[in-house]
């Protein structure tokens, strides 16, 4: 298959980095000292004025050179599934793609002054979370990976929770090793957090010494992880068995449906088969359900698909007869009329259609009797005084579309909209007359242009609040302001409505009428800019045109769809995290490099140490070669490889003069020896470029750890020269 357009990329690569930023930041925050401001990347921007460009420029560039895997047309994974599966989630292997991301910011580093002094010396240069072992890790584990990996959820046995599987193909040997020793570096000297199986040791294992324990098998074909050694045990069992029952249930047909015409991401439940295993005890409870109408529940699938030039994010929420009840109010899709109300301009904008206020109010109070039969026994007494019904003189004259839109959410006083169509404006009217005249609230009116707009004054200790609204065109227009009000008449039905704008109807969308049920709106530019104004208002500026997010739903008679061009991303939210925070995890990145480095040189200070009580003769090893492993991987042996540090630094090509290479640095030991013992060492760490560290490290005989910010070294320190370094708190 073609690979899809790159408004298909934007997407993923949103996805891809919305979960590496969560990674970061999490360890970011776990890094900074409590007190300490959690946003320094505002000083940043003030410090550094260019740097806003670069790092939109960052972006645009991540956006068009990342590669992505094609569209999915089928899953050789589902049929294994067992058939009581009733959760289904498939997602592709981005392990290439987040390695992609990383390269492409190293190289824009390499090439932009402001980025790399930035990066550099900016607030959060000096500090950072350890995720260099965390972003390796994931890139050797995507590599022995297929195309998809797939989790799944069913139902447990005799009361148990349901059983959960993760399954993958696998690609190469070798991934057990990988596991288990990635395993090991998680745990350190505690309990393992996962335990590592091959086919041989499951069949061997015994449940009491597995209880409680997660557990991952590692086949020739498959890995597939398991919360417990029954679960393992059966699915490894089908494997073995060839059995393929899953894609021939309804459920699974319905999955197996999903990936028809190419997908990236799904995920999908079976409902009915879920709600029919709640602990529901009582009758009220079943009939109170019944009577929501969410107990005809059959499906819910949500997935990315391609339309033609479009990527879009769907779902679909199916249910087993008619929608009634409360999963009946979202009416069938209509044109949306009040959207020529609200402005192009607009922050958010939310639209719905509801089949009837008036009936929905039934709804509820019919719910509500099942719990307490007094639940409106006030509100009947209100009426009673009033005069009116909520009932008859409110809810039946709204037509059910009601839209809500947020132009400025900036204190002290947001701009906002609501539009309702209505059925009978001057009844409506009266019934408004008297709620504002029983809560005491001013009122005025003035005519324009042959419209009629009413002041309220909402007094209060501080300030005097004033709200306008206007009835036009079967709608009642309620805005922040009088000003307002007017605004949005003069609007209506104009070039620069929401209604009519090019850039809201290119959102929409494709394969669906013009019309919907329910409609989200943002712009994402807006949104940015305004957290940007919250920390830095002189750096209010967006960070490139964004389209608009927009998320339409569409009821049907026993379906409710929904649809996005946005791929279920907020496209501005996530660029402008990226711009932000992907720096970050870089710079996060040298900051593991660079403390790596230092407990690498820790590590050979105490090496030396042993070394020379072990031989006396010859006082400190030469080399980190001498401080290596044997040939065959084992302990201390000789003088020549005393088995004191891993192969990673003491290989035997780390001799004298040489360098070797370990999270990102070169690492050289040299001794000074006279008459064949060596009295004094100097170890040192360099960066293998300024993309891996900004200090270069080294230590000597006094075990004091020192050192410089600057280019890499290119050539070995004397030990006068290493001790003219600044130490390491």
């Amino acid at each position: 298959m073609a690979q899809p357009p790159i408004e298909r990329g934007k997407a993923i690569f949103g996805a891809t980095i919305a979960i590496i930023l969560l990674v970061a930041a999490i360890s970011v925050a776990q890094g900074v000292p409590r007190g300490q401001p959690t946003a320094p990347w505002t000083a940043d921007l003030n410090k550094y004025p260019g740097l806003l460009p670069e790092l939109a420029r960052l972006v645009d560039k991540l956006q068009h050179r990342l590669q992505f895997q094609p569209e999915r047309t089928q899953s050789r994974l589902l049929p294994l599934l067992p058939e009581s599966t009733l959760f289904y989630a498939a997602i592709p292997n981005y392990g290439d793609v987040a390695h992609q991301a990383l390269e492409v910011f190293e190289q824009e580093l390499q090439d932009s002054a402001v980025l790399r002094d930035w990066w550099r010396h900016g607030d959060m240069a000096a500090g950072g979370p350890k995720v260099e072992d965390s972003l390796e890790w994931f890139s050797q584990l995507s590599q022995y990976l297929g195309e998809e990996i797939v989790v799944s959820g069913g139902r447990g046995k005799e009361g148990r929770d349901p059983d959960l599987l993760i399954v993958a193909e696998i690609r190469k040997p070798g991934l057990k090793k990988l596991l288990q020793q990635m395993v090991k570096d998680l745990g350190g000297k505690s309990k393992p957090p996962v335990r590592i199986l091959d086919p041989q040791e499951l069949s061997t294992a015994e449940d009491g010494h597995l209880l409680g324990e997660p557990l991952v098998l590692v086949r020739p074909d498959f890995v597939v992880g398991a919360p417990n050694l029954a679960t393992l045990r059966a699915f490894n069992a089908r494997l073995e068995r060839n059995s393929r029952a899953f894609d021939a249930t309804p459920f699974g047909q319905r999955v197996a449906e999903a990936y028809q015409g190419g997908t990236t991401i799904m995920a999908a439940a079976d409902l009915h088969e879920i709600l029919s295993q709640l602990p529901i005890t009582s009758k009220q409870d079943l009939d109170t359900l019944q009577r929501t109408g969410f107990a005809d529940l059959k499906y819910l699938v949500w997935q990315h698909k391609t339309f033609g030039s479009q990527t879009v994010s769907q779902s679909e929420l199916s249910f087993i007869r008619p929608r009634h009840g409360v999963a009946a109010w979202l009416a069938a899709p209509t044109a949306l009329r009040s959207l020529d109300f609200v402005s192009s301009k607009a922050m958010l904008a939310a639209t719905v259609v509801l089949k009837n206020p008036a009936q929905i109010f039934e709804d509820i109070k019919e719910l509500s009797a099942a719990a307490n039969p007094n639940a409106f026994a006030g509100l009947v007494q209100m009426e009673h005084a009033l005069n009116l019904s909520l009932k008859e003189d409110l809810l039946r004259l709204l037509g059910g579309e009601l839209t809500l839109e947020l132009d400025d959410a900036s204190p002290p006083a947001p701009v906002w909209k609501a539009i309702l169509r209505v059925t009978d404006p001057a009844r409506l009217q009266q019934t408004l007359n008297t709620l504002l005249a029983v809560a005491h609230f001013r009122t005025d009116h003035f005519e324009q242009d042959g419209v009629t707009y009413y002041t309220v004054r909402i007094l209060s200790p501080k300030t005097t609040l004033e709200i306008g609204y206007a009835f036009v065109d079967g709608y009642l227009i309620v805005a922040s302001s009088p000003e307002t009000a007017t605004e949005t008449v003069e609007l209506h039905g104009t070039v620069d409505s929401l209604g009519k704008s090019e850039k809201f109807l290119a959102s929409l969308p494709p394969g669906h009428p013009p019309g919907a049920s329910l409609v989200l709106y943002e712009d994402p530019t807006a949104m940015a800019a305004m957290q940007l104004r919250r920390f830095a208002p002189q750096m209010a500026v967006p960070l490139a045109p964004k389209s608009p997010v927009v998320l339409c739903a569409y009821a049907e008679e026993t379906a409710i769809r929904g649809a996005s061009t946005n791929t279920a991303f907020d496209a501005g939210a996530v660029l402008a995290a990226a711009a932000i925070a992907i720096p970050n995890m870089l710079r996060a990145r040298i900051a593991a490099n660079e403390a790596s480095a230092v407990g690498s040189l820790r590590t050979v200070n105490t090496a030396q140490v042993t070394y020379a009580s072990m031989y006396p003769p010859r006082g400190f090893a030469r080399d980190l070669a001498t401080l290596g492993p044997g040939p065959h991987g084992t302990g201390a042996e000789s003088a020549e490889r005393a088995g004191l540090i891993d192969a990673t630094l003491g290989n035997p090509s780390c001799t004298a003069g040489s360098w070797c290479t370990k999270s990102g640095f070169r690492f050289s030991l040299a001794a000074v020896c006279k008459q064949k013992v060596c009295k004094e060492f100097v170890a040192v760490g360099t960066p293998l470029s300024s993309s891996t560290g900004t200090k270069s490290f080294c230590s000597t005989s006094d075990g004091v750890i020192r050192f410089k910010t600057g280019e890499p070294l290119t050539s070995m320190l004397t030990v006068p020269e290493c001790q003219a370094w600044t130490p390491v708190n």
